[in-house]
């Protein structure tokens, strides 16, 4: 398991200080799964079954509107985790795709295991804890960035914060989640692009 696990134990030393035992009854409770590339591993109206830390791949969350239009919600990729939320916290209907951009490999947890892990130690409890909140504060960074930056700007900051994640997804998946059409982002591409050969 410590070779399987190796990237999860230093995702949790890095949040919370646990003893080796504690590391390692932490990651017991996580299994390991690969994902093939445009795979779903969250689909509308089906409960979302776990919490998913990615070891490998890449990630992509998103909704479909009511016209057929694609609104990506969130990215992930090695060290970030993914699922839709509200599902699985709640046990209920999922509202979200979630697909495999690349061959990846997760470790997966479940709702069961999770509530177990919880009442276990409250270090663990504590863990869980931290990320909600920092998935929070992500989440109310970027709505505030939605709401008072060009989208010009907003693709500067997320490439300057993200470089990993903007030159590796799909551009329509990018821009969708930036709030743009792809036309309006290759033409930023290309516009730095020959901005760069000018220099």
């Amino acid at each position: 398991m410590m070779e399987t696990h190796a990237a999860l134990l230093a995702h949790l030393r890095g949040k919370i200080d646990f003893s080796e035992s504690e590391l390692l009854d932490f990651a017991s409770f996580f299994k390991r799964t690969t994902i093939k590339k445009r795979q779903f591993i969250i689909q509308p109206d089906f409960t979302a079954k776990y919490r998913n830390y990615v070891v490998q791949g890449a990630f992509r969350a998103y909704v479909v509107g009511d016209f057929g239009e694609e609104h990506t919600i969130q990215f992930a990729v090695e060290d970030w985790w993914i699922s839709d939320y509200n599902s699985y916290i709640f046990q209920q209907p999922a509202s979200m795709f979630v697909v495999a951009l690349e061959d990846s490999v997760v470790l997966q947890i479940d709702y069961e295991s999770e509530q177990m892990l919880k009442a276990k130690h409250h270090k663990y409890e504590t863990f869980f804890r931290i990320m909600a909140e920092r998935s929070f504060a992500g989440l109310q960074r970027r709505l505030i960035i939605n709401l008072t930056k060009t989208a010009e700007e907003r693709y500067t900051e997320f490439e300057t914060k993200y470089p990993n994640i903007a030159n590796r997804v799909p551009q329509y998946a990018l821009a969708s989640f930036l709030g743009m059409t792809t036309q309006y982002l290759s033409k930023l591409r290309n516009t730095r692009v020959q901005s760069k050969k000018l220099i």
